[in-house]
């Protein structure tokens, strides 16, 4: 059996800020995780592709107020910024201000 794949350490070089947004990033990327894993069985962020992320801004968090939306969002930025993948995900729906 694998270890579970670390988020923390995946994102280690991308987080800045108080330690409070650092763990906010965290705790809502960790969401992104298990939720991309229940829906496509794909726990690595390596394997992720743009349509993962799309569907878990458009389905996932669609519910939620404007401010948690762009929370999450910009949690995916730092996601593929340290993927090196040049998507740009402007996806908040409902009004684009947070």
């Amino acid at each position: 059996m694998s270890k579970p794949f670390d988020m923390e350490l995946f994102l280690g070089g991308v987080l800045t800020g108080s330690h409070a947004t650092r763990q906010r990033h965290l705790r809502q990327a960790k969401a992104i995780q298990a939720a991309i894993s229940n829906r496509w069985h794909r726990d690595n962020p390596w394997t992720w592709q743009r349509k993962h992320l799309v569907w878990f801004l458009n389905q996932h968090v669609k519910e939620r107020t404007r401010s948690t939306r762009y929370y999450y969002l910009l949690t995916v930025h730092l996601l593929t910024l340290r993927l090196g993948k040049p998507w740009q995900l402007n996806v908040l729906g409902k009004g684009q201000n947070p």
